[in-house]
């Protein structure tokens, strides 16, 4: 399988204003041109979170684990359409209503994106796609903390969960993710 490099994404600017389209390819060249994402955290009742493996035919970040979901937005699309897409996608969620936090702008080696992102609690049962994804599980605190810097988990995904920290959006109890 391999990414629709002629898949037609919004060019945003740092407002999340669209100001053009352009191929996912073309977004993906290093052109850099910024573009939309959707992530996604979701937090078991453990205090967990679960991450997705990226397959290893994906162009960008092969093989890492990342956010629960992740997705571009599609032209035409909002970010919270999109959202509620990425998730019944990789996931198999289609009952859930996640809350958005905030979004940044992350640069990448060869990409620009404008992610905005959301979390949620979710007890259901997950079905990872298996045209989508390599799996995936939840993860202790413990397991995510020892894994930064080491090469497992996406730049983006690291970068992400300091700033939810830095935000306040995720904090640590005994050990736990948790949802102030």
């Amino acid at each position: 399988m391999k990414d629709n490099l002629k898949e037609l994404l919004p060019i945003v600017d740092k407002e999340g204003n669209v100001v053009g389209s352009a191929s996912r390819g073309k977004c993906h060249d290093g052109s850099m041109l910024l573009h939309p994402v959707v992530h996604l955290h979701v937090l078991n009742t453990n205090g967990e979170l679960y991450l997705q493996k990226r397959p290893t035919w994906k162009a960008i970040q092969p093989g890492k684990w990342d956010s629960s979901v992740g997705g571009h937005v599609d032209f035409g699309e909002t970010p919270d359409v999109s959202i509620t897409r990425e998730m019944d996608e990789e996931l198999g969620i289609s009952n859930l209503k996640p809350r958005y936090i905030g979004n940044y702008i992350f640069e990448g080696q060869s990409e620009r994106e404008l992610v905005y992102v959301y979390i949620a609690n979710y007890q259901g049962n997950i079905h990872p796609s298996t045209s989508e994804l390599d799996g995936g599980r939840f993860w202790t605190i413990q397991e995510v903390s020892d894994s930064i810097g080491k090469g497992l988990l996406t730049p983006n995904l690291e970068e992400e969960i300091k700033w939810m920290y830095s935000i306040g959006v995720l904090e640590f109890k005994n050990f736990e993710f948790t949802v102030p």
